[in-house]
């Protein structure tokens, strides 16, 4: 009967420092993937987003498709002045340019046609030429003979 109770009780030392340890590296997994408010620099804290992809303004229409998503852009000063930043790098007024900038995200009103999501453009931090690859551009034209 002592074996037995000495036997159930070393397994019950060892299950409870398993689970323990455990704990411990849940803890610091949650801690090193999250920085604390004191270590944020301003710009994280400011409420923007920043924002990679590929931009077009175009007959009263302004787009922003970054990898995962496309985004409408709402049409004010800052996205006026992205489009004569833009015009250097453009060869036809429907090209593409790369941008690099930082905004904020406001959902599309129900009544209006459109992307889910819009960009308010608050910051401009880089704009270069679209590097496209021949084989994904498709052009169409009118052609007679």
């Amino acid at each position: 009967m002592k074996k037995s109770v000495i036997v159930l009780l070393v397994m019950i030392v060892f299950t409870a420092c398993k689970n323990e340890a455990k704990k411990i590296e849940d803890t610091d997994l949650k801690t090193e993937n999250t920085i604390p408010e004191n270590v944020k620099t301003a710009k994280q804290n400011d409420g923007l987003t920043l924002f990679s992809g590929q931009f077009v303004y175009f007959a009263d229409a302004a787009v922003l498709q970054t990898k995962n998503d496309v985004y409408g852009v709402i049409i004010n000063e800052k996205m006026h002045e992205l489009d004569s930043m833009a015009k250097p790098f453009k060869v036809d007024p429907t090209d593409y340019v790369t941008v690099q900038l930082r905004g904020k995200i406001i959902p599309k009103p129900k009544d209006e046609e459109g992307w889910p999501y819009r960009i308010d453009i608050k910051e401009i931090e880089s704009v270069k030429k679209y590097e496209s690859k021949d084989n994904e551009v498709i052009k169409l034209s009118n052609t007679t003979e």
